[in-house]
């Protein structure tokens, strides 16, 4: 993987955090005020842990990607 393309995925893994911490937050608010069971809230909560998860699989994708490049 070249810089470019590790750059690119790094900027790719940041957004899909951010996006996924800004759609939680407003889910659990929005979910809130309408009175949402808890049972409900829950589930953003795990759709919220499944993104932070797949953030950090891409991260360590990354990662490898750099520790590839380091031996060649």
């Amino acid at each position: 993987m070249r810089n470019a393309d590790q750059a690119q995925a790094g900027r790719r893994a940041a957004l899909v955090i951010a996006a996924t911490a800004i759609l939680w937050v407003a889910a659990t608010f929005i979910g809130a005020k309408l009175g949402l069971s808890q049972r409900a809230l829950a589930l953003f909560d795990l759709m919220a842990l499944g993104g932070f998860l797949w953030a950090i699989w891409m991260i360590y994708n990354i990662w490898r990607a750099r520790q590839d490049n380091q031996g060649r």
